[in-house]
């Protein structure tokens, strides 16, 4: 077992409030669990969320900053696909912007990972948030000013990816220096089940806003919420690398570096193999539309598109908000490996139904098998590696979230064609299960790793 060495300082209400250093000697917020924290909780309490991490007030500011953007960012990710394809008409031009963002994603994701390890990811954290903010800014005022030019979209959401892919490395490594590491899956819960919420109310919001206030201020709403995730992050106390850790330069070297340790650390490979394995494989969103324009048709093409696409979020949701059960789980590794053993039974289910409802079903069970295994699997990054690594680690996790999605569209999309659309979901499903489980009998590291 691989953990990270942790220590501490004090992070109480009055060093949280000011927002002052408490890392000036290169040491970490105080996370030990005080005795309220260690009973057991019984009866319903031990199924609903555990909002330990909550108590901690800097966990607690970052926590909030994400309730404010989760919402917020879906309403740019709504806005800029419909202004293009208001501009041009064309879903190709959708598709190519979404491929626009990807490669600066990856870049500097990567790249974000090894600053976050060499700087105060505060700070980090201040120009990012700043940068995603002006960038909306931006948006709004090129829409605002009738100015539909899709090379002006393209280039502000390139812009916009790439202070992201800075942004969510930093972000998630701190979390580990701000709550204990028996709180770490209670707060990768809370922090998914956020982000999850903002992944359907947002679409929900922008639809029913944007006939009412118009498209441009979707993209001003969102600039004004960044601006409270810019004083939320303001308010945290300093991050800087521990003490005692070698002075770099963020450079390739680095980022190479990234990956010798994942190499080198199986427990670590595994945890991103398992969901590049979940969503390569076994994520259909790409045939959705064809499944609600032929297998769903007779409940209404727009409604099954609709019910499709939510399905999963919500059952991602409904995980996040029973997941006091977390907390007390020690095998992380076997979470994982039976979080992806559901997710791809529950996409087999989901390939063989005929039935919308059942199919809708099967996609929320899916969601909660997700749910669990983002959880365990950002716990496992979190508390397996140590903290000069953090950041590297969670850009890696960063790419592999936001590729493995799009690797999937491409390869359902085509086997879809190929073979029919539930023949590929179906096949995916079971490929999820049998690749899983082979790796899980092949490599022990996983099935081993408990904290």
């Amino acid at each position: 077992m691989y953990r990270a060495c942790r220590k501490r300082v004090d992070t109480s209400e009055s060093s949280g409030d000011t927002g002052e250093s408490s890392g000036e000697s290169g040491t970490e917020p105080d996370v030990k669990a005080t005795a309220p924290d260690r009973r057991r909780r019984r009866g319903w309490r031990r199924w609903a969320m555990d909002t330990r991490p909550l108590r901690r007030p800097a966990y607690r500011r970052l926590w909030s900053s994400t309730v404010v953007t989760a919402v917020g960012s879906q309403l740019t990710a709504v806005a800029v696909p419909k202004q293009i394809y208001d501009i041009t008409g064309s879903s190709a031009w959708v598709g190519a912007a979404s491929l626009a963002g990807l490669l600066p994603l990856i870049v500097f994701a990567l790249w974000g990972g090894a600053v976050a390890d060499t700087m105060d990811r505060r700070k980090l954290l201040l120009i990012t948030n700043t940068g995603i903010a002006v960038t909306s800014l931006l948006f709004w005022i090129q829409a605002v000013t009738g100015m539909a030019s899709v090379a002006a979209l393209m280039l502000l959401l390139a812009l916009q990816q790439a202070f992201w892919g800075l942004n969510a490395p930093a972000r998630n490594a701190s979390i580990a220096r701000l709550v204990p590491e028996d709180e770490l899956p209670a707060a990768n819960a809370l922090g998914s089940t956020v982000m999850q919420t903002g992944q359907v109310v947002g679409p929900l919001l922008a639809g029913a806003l944007i006939p009412v206030i118009g498209l441009p201020e979707l993209y001003l709403i969102d600039a004004l919420a960044l601006c409270v995730t810019v004083w939320a992050v303001y308010r945290l106390p300093a991050l800087p690398p521990l003490a005692g850790t070698a002075v770099r330069r963020a450079g390739v070297r680095e980022v190479v570096a990234g990956f010798r340790y994942i190499a080198g650390h199986k427990v670590l490979l595994l945890s991103f193999l398992a969901d590049i394995v979940a969503m390569v494989f076994g994520m259909p969103r790409a045939l959705f539309p064809q499944l609600a324009a032929e297998t769903y048709a007779p409940y209404g093409e727009g409604l099954a598109l609709g019910l499709l696409f939510a399905a999963i979020p919500v059952g991602a949701v409904a995980g996040g908000l029973f997941s006091g059960t977390f907390s007390r789980a020690r095998r992380h590794g076997w979470m994982v490996i039976g979080a992806v053993v559901v997710w791809g039974a529950a996409i087999t289910g989901f390939g063989l139904s005929g039935s919308l409802w059942l199919a809708v079903a099967f996609l929320a069970v899916a969601g909660i098998a997700d749910m669990v295994s983002m959880v365990f699997r950002g716990a496992i990054l979190l508390s397996a590696a140590t903290d000069e690594m953090r950041g590297r680690m969670q850009g890696v996790f960063t790419v592999v979230v936001a590729g493995g999605p799009r690797l999937a569209d491409v390869l359902h999309g085509g086997a879809g064609s190929a073979f029919g659309a539930r023949e590929a979901v179906t096949g995916g499903g079971l490929l999820v299960v049998a690749v899983m489980l082979a790796l899980a009998a092949a490599m022990p590291a996983l099935r081993r790793y408990r904290v």
